[in-house]
């Protein structure tokens, strides 16, 4: 009998998280609220944001730390981007600290999508921080899946993706 696959959630395991967004304008803390819990259950959602009216729009900045990870990872488990989530979060890994974006609108659909660089999609996004000595090591395991047997990766190998989000062919 195997032992059972190991679960990472990014709590308790040296990594600081942080996770925000900010709802401007015709944002509706509602729906965001909703779309954010889509990926991050314990995120704890302010109870003093008023649904923007006119003349009168969002202006909320939020924030949580230490947010598991656990659900997003099963997402991407389920919806088999698992490469693709090692490349985007590792795009802008520097040292020990790595920042992506996670589109609010497909989360609002229970959907992990990473917006391409410098592109802000319709809805708005969620900014992920991750601080931690082992980084590199930890986006990797969290990101493991069988087929890395067959075909080996890691972060900043040949099979990333380009910077304009254009997959890498594989040979």
């Amino acid at each position: 009998m195997s032992a059972p696959l190991l679960r990472l959630t990014g709590v308790g395991e040296g990594i600081e998280i942080c996770i925000e967004t900010k709802l401007k304008g015709a944002d509706s803390p509602a729906k965001v609220a909703e779309s954010i819990l889509q990926i991050f259950p314990d995120f704890p959602i302010p109870d003093n944001c008023a649904e923007p009216t006119l003349g009168q729009g969002s202006n909320f900045d939020w924030k949580a730390t230490q947010i598991d990870l656990a659900h997003f990872l099963k997402l991407l488990h389920q919806q088999r981007i698992l490469d693709t989530a090692l490349d985007a979060m590792s795009k802008n890994l520097q040292d020990r600290t790595t920042v992506f974006e996670l589109s609010r609108q497909a989360a609002l659909a229970g959907k992990i999508s990473f917006p391409l660089p410098n592109e802000i999609p319709l809805g708005g996004v969620f900014t992920v921080t991750l601080v931690s000595d082992d980084l590199n090591d930890w986006l990797e395991a969290a990101t493991w899946h069988a087929g890395r047997d067959s075909v080996p990766r890691t972060i900043g190998d040949d099979n990333t993706m380009a910077a304009d989000g254009e997959a890498a062919t594989w040979v």
